[in-house]
């Protein structure tokens, strides 16, 4: 089965229809939803993706990367290249897992957790940890704005119930995850996009780690050359296949290109075993679905 570990849920850019229809046309079998975190940004220009590519994945170049990216209003809300745009503290997991219910053998769901958000993230997850199609936690320490130690009540329940946490992680203190598996040493954490934002820096150290993963997601931070040194340095076991749609590449439509991720993958690593482990395998092990 070909599973998309990462993606969020965002009617305004992408109805249900709309990506049950891309999944087909991609040969995706099933997506692991969560819930969106910021409002619709138009895709920025493919040079100036080439050129943030370069800045954040050279630890030279990193702090001019930085500067693009790492930029927020005293309300919270992110500014990009692009514009200002909102970021919402606490996003929707009651339209997840009621997208869940009505297609369970195509869609998963992630309970999105901020600890400093208007929920308390521990309730938040008892309210959903048993619904079918539950698969982890969800949190995003760079645009929420906190350090991930933050989330240990969390990880300490996930721990117990053998499931994930995926986190987006930032720079200095919001992408300090070792504080949290310190606290957690048994949790299983996925770090999004490649181990944005120190990438190679970042794998020495997760390669020691086995309960460490990263997924591969994300047009605007991934390029072919970091998703392949990544799953050459950290070994196919330990990479996902994920989308963070319908954010990224657009098809000829505008809309997004639900299917660019996976053929990079298809393209990259054309030994069938590979393929199988990335593609859909290491999450079913992780998440318990399949």
């Amino acid at each position: 089965m070909i599973i998309d570990c990462h993606y969020h849920l965002e009617e305004r850019l992408l109805s249900r229809e709309e990506l049950l229809q891309r999944m087909d046309e991609a040969g995706v079998e099933k997506a692991a939803l969560m819930g969106a975190m910021v409002d619709p940004f138009p895709e920025p220009a493919r040079p100036l993706i080439g050129l943030l590519q370069i800045l954040i994945t050279h630890r030279s170049l990193r702090a001019i990367g930085r500067l693009m990216i790492d930029s927020f209003t005293k309300e919270g809300d992110v500014k990009l290249p692009l514009g200002v745009f909102r970021i919402e503290p606490d996003p929707d997991n009651d339209a997840v897992f009621v997208a869940v219910r009505g297609c369970p053998q195509r869609f998963a769901g992630w309970v999105f957790v901020n600890p400093r958000g208007r929920r308390d993230p521990v309730r938040e997850m008892e309210r959903w940890q048993n619904e079918p199609g539950f698969v982890g936690a969800k949190a995003h320490p760079f645009w929420h704005r906190y350090p991930p130690e933050e989330l240990a009540p969390v990880a300490r329940l996930l721990s117990s119930l053998g499931k994930p946490l995926l986190i987006h992680a930032g720079f200095g203190s919001h992408g300090d995850y070792e504080a949290l598996l310190r606290q957690v040493p048994d949790l299983t954490l996925i770090l999004a996009h490649g181990a944005f934002p120190l990438f190679s820096d970042a794998w020495p150290a997760i390669r020691e780690r086995k309960n460490i993963f990263v997924d591969l997601s994300q047009s605007t931070y991934l390029g072919d050359r970091t998703t392949r040194e990544a799953v050459a340095f950290l070994g196919p076991e330990r990479c996902l296949f994920g989308t963070d749609g319908p954010f990224g590449f657009p098809a000829a439509d505008g809309k997004f290109d639900y299917g660019f991720l996976k053929r990079r993958i298809e393209r990259l690593f054309p030994d069938p075993g590979m393929r199988r482990r990335l593609l859909g395998e290491n999450f079913a092990d992780l998440s318990g679905i399949g």
